[in-house]
């Protein structure tokens, strides 16, 4: 089982490098490793899209160092459990946790691992209210990948069918009328719809745009397990105004004073 806590992970001179940062508006720390993979406008708008009642479970699936998972802890009372199999960023989360005041549950798990594989390492089917996760977006095979093994690893996935796996695992782990909530680049949308099409209702569903005249770049999503909704199109979100700052909703979003949906 998952070990609850975090305040008493320690970080090793020997480890890899990490800065000091910090997300809405100052009022939560996070370390994270200065090279690879780091938390930004992806990991605000996923936590933004998750909207947990109080009691509730929420699993940020391939966590990295925590950013999403301890954003929702940070705004809502939700019981929060990060999932990564990297070691060294699951000692991050750990890190992280403890550094925020967050209790939390960390699990070391492939998530496209099988399922008896995963369930071993303690990913409870039908354990979840809610998961967040940010699947890595890029095809291997039409993509240079990073010379950098974490931020590959974060980017791509390593197989054709692996955001069916990715997704297929976190459906496994919601509860019935559970809530998956998603970011992923805008042209993915056909295989993203067409892959929760499969047990899921109720999208909602919110395209990003750089800037008012740009194409989307990402798009950000929340089903229902089990959920026989239609789908639903919010406005679409702008994140720069002409003079290049974020917009008013942008930087509320990034404060951490509102919500996607």
């Amino acid at each position: 089982m998952p070990e609850p806590g975090g305040a008493g992970a320690v970080w090793n001179p020997g480890d890899p490098a990490v800065s000091d940062d910090a997300l809405l508006g100052g009022r939560l720390r996070l370390r994270q490793l200065t090279r690879g993979h780091r938390a930004g406008s992806d990991a605000v708008l996923l936590a933004a899209a998750v909207a947990p009642r109080a009691g509730e479970t929420v699993a940020d699936i391939g966590a990295g160092a925590g950013a999403v998972g301890l954003m929702i802890a940070a705004r809502a009372p939700a019981a929060v459990a990060f999932v990564e199999n990297d070691p060294v960023l699951l000692d991050l989360c750990r890190l992280n946790a403890g550094l925020n005041g967050v209790e939390a549950r960390f699990i070391a798990a492939d998530v496209l691992a099988a399922a008896a594989e995963r369930r071993r390492a303690g990913l409870a089917p039908a354990s979840a209210d809610w998961v967040a996760t940010n699947p890595p977006y890029l095809d291997p095979a039409r993509s240079r990948r990073s010379p950098d093994p974490r931020r590959a690893a974060a980017h791509a996935l390593p197989t054709p069918d692996g955001l069916e796996r990715w997704l297929g695992a976190c459906a496994d782990l919601l509860k019935s009328r559970g809530r998956l909530a998603l970011i992923h680049r805008a042209d993915a949308l056909d295989a993203c719809l067409a892959l929760l099409r499969r047990g899921f209702g109720g999208l909602r569903l919110r395209f990003v745009h750089p800037s008012r005249d740009a194409p989307a770049i990402r798009l950000v999503l929340t089903a229902v397990k089990g959920g026989r909704a239609p789908l639903t199109i919010a406005p679409p979100l702008v994140l720069h105004a002409p003079d290049g700052r974020f917009t008013p909703e942008a930087e509320a979003l990034h404060r951490g004073e509102r919500l996607l949906f």
